[in-house]
């Protein structure tokens, strides 16, 4: 299933590739055609260069989801693999899970590395609230979530409730581990040169920075219109309990999957 989905992207991929080069060839045919006098105001895609690398609105935000997208992006890919070498079996969710968590604590330092680079590249000078919200934002939406859900496991005296002393763990390794790594990532990411030059211009204004971050992301949107449309088709729940808890954890999914594609921008 894995390589027929990637055949399937990498197809996909290249007949995209093939209209865009297909389209810049003929604006560059056209452009090379005109007279340099009446070439002085320029069209269509080349107008962009005056904007593309203007800073986006909202760009803390912007970078703390990049870099927790690629957390979450090496995190999955490196679980994957292991899956795949035979190391991991999906049927032990035990084991994939703690892979998992076991994983995104310890890749702190992209997140970031990513989120101060791109923040800094923004022109932002911020740089303590940005590393905060890196290591604090996106992980603790998720632990309220999921402690919340598991708040309700214990009231319903469930057996799938996880241990007081496990969450315990769960936070000391997050703030033991994750988020002196974050601010380790953060301060090589700050002290790299920025190569793009930011520039303010009063003309044009395309919004690419978050067009594209949502744009990627949309398709959790996807995802969540379907779970709910599995809950009302396929599932036969009837209490408000086992309800919170279905569209509880479905916000996570929904939440790490928005950052994950997102993130490829």
């Amino acid at each position: 299933s894995i390589m027929n989905s990637l055949v399937i992207v990498l197809f996909l991929s290249g007949m995209v590739a093939m209209i865009m080069l297909r389209t810049l060839h003929k604006d560059i045919a056209r452009y090379n055609q005109v007279d340099q006098e009446e070439a002085q105001e320029e069209s269509g895609w080349k107008q962009v260069h005056g904007d593309v690398f203007r800073p986006p609105r909202k760009g803390m935000l912007l970078s703390v989801f990049l870099g927790q997208g690629t957390q979450i992006f090496i995190m999955t890919f490196i679980t994957l693999f292991l899956a795949c070498l035979g190391f991991l079996s999906p049927a032990n969710r035990g084991a994939l899970m703690t892979c998992s968590m076991v994983l995104w604590v310890l890749l702190g330092t992209p997140a970031g590395y990513v989120s101060a680079r791109m923040y800094k590249t923004f022109g932002g000078e911020k740089w303590k609230t940005n590393v905060l919200l890196t290591a604090l934002l996106c992980p603790g939406v998720v632990f309220s979530d999921f402690f919340i859900m598991n708040l309700i496991l214990w009231v319903k005296g469930s057996s799938a409730a996880i241990p007081f002393g496990t969450l315990v763990a769960v936070l000391a390794m997050w703030f033991g581990i994750s988020v002196p790594l974050t601010f380790l990532g953060a301060y090589f990411g700050f002290k790299k040169r920025v190569r793009v030059q930011m520039i303010k211009c009063n003309n044009l204004d395309y919004h690419w920075w978050w067009r594209s971050f949502l744009t990627s992301g949309f398709t959790a949107v996807y995802l969540f219109v379907y779970a709910v449309h599995y809950f009302f088709s396929k599932l036969q729940i009837t209490g408000a309990a086992s309800t919170i808890l279905y569209f509880g954890y479905t916000m996570i999914m929904v939440l790490i999957f928005f950052l994950f594609t997102g993130k490829n921008l």
